[in-house]
């Protein structure tokens, strides 16, 4: 089955904008019929990985841009995040040891524990870095 682009946005890699791109996905689950519990959560895995962009990507500098893209073939949503940024080292990407008590660090925790695939690598010509980030539909 082919998958329907249910959105695609443009948006500065700010953290101020990332009220807006919650309510956008907030938005696509619901209209996918996604339960209220699986959105707030899908919620929270795209804002992580946008806030991961933000703060290890493009280091803060707020002129970057994102792309965010969220697709549904029917069973499964796709949540696609691009950055222009620099590449990143892959292998340095993974969630920090639960067992230290600290705040912050567990984005990519959140994000293992909700999806139920994600895959990342570099844009062609190290134009920047993709996120894919795919959870089946209740």
């Amino acid at each position: 089955m082919k998958a329907e682009k249910l959105l695609e946005v443009r948006f500065p890699a700010k953290p101020e904008r990332l009220c807006l791109v919650r309510s956008l996905v907030r938005s696509a689950s619901t209209h996918s019929g996604c339960s209220g519990a699986l959105c707030d959560k899908l919620v929270i895995a795209v804002n992580e990985a946008c806030m991961n962009v933000i703060q290890h990507a493009y280091k803060g500098d707020e002129s970057g841009e994102m792309v965010l893209e969220i697709l549904n073939n029917g069973s499964e949503l796709l949540f696609r995040l691009k950055d222009h940024a620099a590449p990143i080292d892959l292998n340095s990407v993974k969630p920090r040891d639960l067992d230290e008590i600290r705040p912050g660090g567990l984005g990519v925790h959140f994000i293992r524990e909700i999806m139920d695939e994600c895959r990342m690598g570099h844009l062609e010509k190290g134009a920047g870095n993709y996120l894919e980030m795919t959870k089946r539909i209740d």
